[in-house]
């Protein structure tokens, strides 16, 4: 199995080198390049699955670079900006980032990121049919529908995320954390509160609709949607 190639887009040579140890020593493939004319130019020759993506870089900033490659890819982007220099998390988002992490920063963090970002595109990319269907329950995450007994149920975007996740996933138990990070993302991270309301507002809708399966805490741990028979 090929290692999975990550490309690092910065002006700052010691970053650079930093990163580049710290991704061969997990296992990574790491591609580095100083500008963002020969970030644009090496990702159509080596094929990242990721990108770190420093904000600021001469000749094209990682704005434009982001621009260019969501023009044509999805590829997981991180966006590194400096501290005090101006970073429109807004714009961020609408170009297509999938994180961003503010400098400086502990080389461990950035790997913690990386991993947390690939699983999620890793989970998007599997998925190519984004629906799971049980006994009584349909959940269809292409135009965001969840059907109980063969009616439609409104429900925010979060948590058909998370019963989408977690129903993809049988009888696989998640902590708190896990959940924050893969179906909310670095936004949310430590609050797991935030878990317990979605889950709370996810069973007044779901509780005793079937006995085929639950929507389960495991106590000390978390989560885990329960079936007794896993319907394909």
């Amino acid at each position: 199995m090929d290692p999975i190639k990550i490309m690092v887009a910065d002006d700052d040579n010691n970053i650079c080198e930093l990163l580049r140890l710290y991704l061969s020593k997990e296992g990574f493939e790491p591609i580095v390049v100083g500008n963002g004319e020969e970030a644009v130019a090496r990702f159509e020759t080596d094929k990242p699955d990721l990108i770190l993506l420093d904000v600021m870089m001469p000749q094209l900033d990682g704005w434009q670079v982001c621009r260019k490659i969501r023009k044509k890819s999805d590829c997981p982007i991180i966006m590194l900006t400096a501290k005090g220099e101006l970073f429109d998390k807004v714009l961020g988002l609408e170009l297509g980032a999938d994180d961003y992490i503010v400098k400086p920063f502990e080389a461990k963090e950035v790997i913690a990121r990386i991993k947390a970002v690939l699983r999620r595109a890793g989970l998007s990319q599997k998925e190519k049919i984004k629906e799971v269907s049980y006994d009584k329950l349909y959940i269809n995450m292409e135009n965001y529908e969840l059907r109980v007994n063969g009616e439609q149920i409104d429900t925010p975007p979060k948590e058909m995320e998370l019963i989408y996740h977690l129903a993809s996933n049988p009888n696989r138990v998640y902590t708190r954390d896990q959940l924050l990070d893969e179906v909310w993302g670095f936004e949310y991270y430590g609050d797991s509160r935030t878990v317990d309301v979605h889950v709370k507002r996810l069973r007044e809708k779901l509780d005793g609709i079937s006995e085929e399966w639950t929507l389960k805490t495991v106590w000390g741990v978390g989560y885990k949607f329960e079936v007794k028979q896993h319907h394909v």
